[in-house]
């Protein structure tokens, strides 16, 4: 048994859903000839949601309030959209091998599908504890957050534990983000990990110390430096404290992981030429693997960067899930008219009531400028490599001031004294982007503007977090 489809998005994450909207927009294809396959049992979704409004305690995003591609302002991609469009979706359905040679998918329930032309969408899987060797680590009350059902558990958890203990192991950005969330939830919470501070891969350590102290005045504690061995039980199986290696125990009602994440990339290993360095599958400028019926995109995909020379990097954010998903289609469907994806890195996040963004590259010489120690805090910092400006990080920017440092780095502006780029600061950014210069553009399909790109990390924590708390109002008043 089996079907035939001309084109396959494989996985249902944000990618998938951007691939789809992309598509429906250029056409292209005949109703029937492009289906979505995911594990999940759901229509592809806005996955930041999930450490943001789908943790509120009250007015929470619920779906289908934040399916995509709602993130980037546009439509709302609903199981009844896909069905107007022609597009089937192959939900609950875990493909188990694939063949890119004879080019087909094989399912879990034995139902072959084969494709013409082929998407990888399948992103990437949260890093377990037991393949760190840690015993005891299937208990009820550990959670992890990839998708709806981790986060239908962390809800579940949260409120069996009101006023309780969660110890979030990790300082990146789920541990960051899920932290924020459980104390929104009045639990106490400690945070652990190895590194000497929060988001040792991106923030500089006075820019963590500032978040820190932030989270410390909002109750959290830090424990840095160590790393959890093993867990103290009750009869149940539950865990009731996580034990350290430098010998401390921590009572814990609840256990949050965020420790990393690991690219989907075993269906394809050894069929398609893969990153070594970036653990994804390694595309070219059209977002084309070594197979050219096969393009890689999201989370699983690694792709030349020309703001780095060409560099491959893999990219952890759903920025670069948006874009790349689109890109692709792009190329498969006009590859005459689509240049090859000319990206600038992303990342952003939104935690209480701070909200900071971050382009290009943190690599080279930094500078600090702005008040890291106001009620209303605006600061941030550049990274300036060779000369010139390869990353720009700013908390509490405004629409504007995001944008110019976007386009401060896009531009690689020049840097001949450090010392006044630290007095000009910002102002030197805004400068940047007032002069007249030739456009590039930050295309990845079509040309889009400088200022949809700066603040598309707003847009979407926004609009994901108002539409939730709409959609819990109006559900309430049914």
């Amino acid at each position: 048994m089996g079907r035939a489809f001309v084109y396959v998005i494989l996985g249902g994450g944000v990618a998938a859903g951007y691939a789809a909207l992309e598509f429906a927009r250029r056409g292209g294809y005949s109703r029937g000839e492009l289906c979505i396959i995911s594990e999940e049992a759901v229509a592809p979704y806005e996955r930041p949601a999930l450490s943001k409004g789908y943790l509120l305690p009250e007015g929470a995003a619920r779906l289908p309030g934040f399916h995509t591609c709602v993130g980037a302002n546009d439509e709302l991609l609903t199981p009844k959209w896909y069905k107007e469009q022609g597009i089937e979706l192959v939900l609950g359905t875990k493909v188990i091998s694939a063949d890119v040679r004879r080019k087909t998918l094989l399912t879990g329930t034995g139902e072959t599908i084969s494709y013409k032309t082929l998407i990888i969408a399948t992103g990437a899987r949260a890093l377990k504890l037991q393949e760190f060797g840690i015993q005891g680590s299937d208990a009820s009350n550990i959670c992890y957050l990839r998708n709806i059902d981790d986060a239908d558990k962390l809800v579940s958890v949260m409120k069996s534990c009101p006023g309780g203990n969660a110890v979030v192991i990790g300082g990146g950005y789920i541990g960051m983000e899920c932290a924020a969330a459980l104390v929104t939830n009045k639990i106490r919470v400690t945070m652990v990990f190895p590194e000497k501070h929060c988001m040792g891969r991106l923030f500089t350590p006075k820019i963590a110390e500032f978040y820190e102290n932030y989270y410390t005045s909002k109750g959290v504690t830090f424990v840095k430096g160590t790393v959890l061995t093993s867990f103290e039980k009750d009869m149940t199986g539950k865990v009731t404290a996580v034990i350290l290696k430098d010998g401390r125990h921590l009572p814990a009602d609840m256990v949050v992981v965020g420790i990393g994440i690991r690219a989907n990339t075993s269906l394809f290993e050894g069929q398609l030429m893969m990153s070594t360095e970036n653990g994804g599958i390694k595309v070219n400028g059209q977002l084309q693997t070594s197979d050219s019926s096969v393009y890689a995109v999201g989370d699983v995909a690694a792709f030349p960067i020309k703001l780095f020379d060409d560099d491959i990097r893999r990219l952890e954010h759903v920025d670069s899930a948006r874009r790349t998903g689109r890109h692709a289609v792009a190329s498969i469907l006009d590859p005459s008219k689509t240049r090859d994806i000319d990206y600038l890195p992303f990342f952003y996040s939104r935690v209480f009531t701070l909200s900071w963004q971050f382009y290009g590259d943190n690599v080279g010489e930094v500078v600090h400028f702005g008040d890291f120690t106001s009620s209303s805090p605006r600061f941030g910092a550049y990274w300036v490599n060779k000369g010139r400006i390869a990353g720009a990080f700013l908390e509490g920017g405004s629409r504007e001031e995001y944008e110019a440092i976007s386009i401060a780095v896009r531009r690689e502006a020049v840097v001949t004294d450090m010392g006044e780029l630290e007095k000009q600061g910002l102002a030197l950014a805004i400068q940047e982007s007032q002069k007249e210069v030739p456009d590039s553009g930050l295309a990845v399909v079509g040309k889009p503007t400088y200022a949809w790109h700066a603040t598309a990390g707003v847009v979407a924590a926004v609009s994901i977090a108002a539409i939730g708390y709409w959609y819990g109002r109006k559900r309430r008043r049914w």
